[in-house]
């Protein structure tokens, strides 16, 4: 599988476009905004967008969704259902975050822990992850050690967790309990700023690391 990362909104969201190298199929992941420049990234690629897949129902990494899935004819897959509230309060976090309106609407399909994706011949496994938001998940695909973690972990950094139905301890659990697991190895694309390594934030986060943990 291979993946291009494409900063959108003003917040300068990770939207990454991901495919598989054998059959061109693409899936973008949390298409916040900014969707002909994803289209033309797709385009020059030479890849056929097969599917929309979202971490969380934040409107940074959610509001292109709709309307490039309407372009494509594709389907819009996640988060899990426990976010279908923030889907539904589109049009407030538009006017709270300063976005062009976003309206609110349903994935045609919600995840849960342990399902998979499948774009062409890769395979995607889906992790629940709650703490920054309820219904959070994130993608991993084996293969590659590498993790689409949305906002649930940054380099040197945490989610958020001052949201309504956040939980602080929560997401610490998302972090030790599900991604630590994957392996020190694995790379992961974050939802906003650098990309980094379970092993580098398990020795330097300073929110997460093991020695604050113990």
């Amino acid at each position: 599988m291979k993946y291009q990362i494409i900063p959108v909104t003003p917040f300068q969201q990770n939207c990454s476009v991901i495919w598989c190298k054998e059959t061109l199929e693409a899936a973008v992941i949390d298409p916040g905004g900014d969707k002909d420049r994803i289209m033309t990234e797709v385009k020059k690629l030479g890849l056929t967008l097969t599917k929309i897949l979202l971490t969380h129902g934040h409107i940074d990494h959610v509001g292109a969704a709709q309307a490039l899935a309407q372009q494509v004819n594709i389907p819009i897959i996640g988060p899990h259902k426990e976010d279908k509230f923030w889907l539904d309060s589109l049009p407030s976090q538009s006017k709270n975050f300063g976005f062009p309106e976003v309206a609110p609407f349903m994935p045609q399909q919600y995840l849960q822990d342990g399902e998979s994706v499948v774009v062409g011949k890769q395979t995607l496994q889906v992790l629940h992850c709650p703490g920054h938001t309820p219904g959070h998940v994130i993608f991993y695909h084996q293969a590659m050690k590498m993790a689409w973690v949305g906002d649930v972990l940054f380099r040197s950094s945490i989610g958020r967790t001052d949201f309504p139905k956040s939980n602080h301890d929560d997401l610490i659990h998302s972090i030790t309990q599900k991604l630590w697991p994957l392996g020190n190895d694995t790379q992961f694309i974050p939802g906003h700023g650098p990309m980094s390594t379970f092993a580098e934030e398990r020795l330097h986060n300073p929110f997460v690391a093991d020695e604050l943990l113990d």
